[in-house]
């Protein structure tokens, strides 16, 4: 588990900042673990979206094939997954149907009972609906909005997914925002807060004098040879 400290500085760092801060965090250039596709937000001014993950998979283009006691059971152990699991927590959602998604599993119920177990918000490549009825204080980062819940039913859960080229196993460590979302590496774990100061200084080797008046080539160039020097 990170620090108390950590996770505060995480909730205040925009989610770019903190993929740059890996990648110092780990001496190189490459990191890849992140979305690479628009998303859609339900709350744009929250804090950043932090947590360990916990995971599901969703369908919703047609009734499951399973029976109907089946189905219902195993939603029910999925809640009960997610209402004893680790804090701070995020869960993330991969719908099976992909670009296809026509059935969310996020609306003002599903937000509202995540919301009472004491998970800090949500990320899915499916739908989310109900944006005037979503509870404050629970960000939801989904791949579209929509009106229908269709058939929507767990299929799976506790089980590595993929979303938006993202690759969570449960219990990952999350980062998200309304930039989109990424599983931040066990192994920066221990220096991502020192990470995070040293980028932020090597930004303000270019920032500060291209904010100054009288910013011209030549100080651009001698800035940005310093911020080259700098940054990873």
């Amino acid at each position: 588990m990170i620090s108390d400290k950590l996770f505060a500085l995480l909730r205040q760092t925009d989610t770019p900042t903190v993929c740059n801060a890996i990648e110092v965090a780990q001496g190189t250039r490459g990191f890849a673990n992140f979305t690479r596709q628009t998303i859609f937000i339900t709350e744009k001014e929250a804090p950043s979206l932090v947590g360990y993950a916990m995971t599901a998979k969703i369908s919703a283009m047609a009734p499951s094939e399973d029976p109907a006691d089946v189905t219902a059971q195993r939603r029910m152990d999925y809640y009960k997954y997610v209402a004893k699991g680790p804090r701070p927590t995020v869960v993330v959602i991969q719908d099976e149907d992909g670009p296809n998604a026509c059935g969310a599993f996020w609306g003002e119920v599903n937000t509202t009972i995540h919301k009472g177990f004491g998970v800090e918000g949500a990320v899915t490549n499916g739908l989310v609906r109900d944006l005037d009825a979503l509870p404050t204080g629970f960000p939801v980062i989904a791949g579209a909005v929509g009106p229908s819940h269709a058939f929507v039913h767990v299929t799976d859960f506790d089980t590595p997914v993929q979303l938006f080229g993202m690759i969570v196993s449960p219990n990952d460590l999350i980062h998200a925002d309304r930039h989109g979302a990424l599983v931040i590496p066990e192994s920066v774990h221990d220096t991502l807060e020192e990470a995070i100061a040293k980028l932020i200084e090597c930004e303000k080797l270019i920032l500060e004098p291209a904010s100054k008046d009288g910013f011209d080539y030549a100080a651009f160039e001698a800035a940005w040879a310093a911020f080259e020097k700098a940054r990873t």
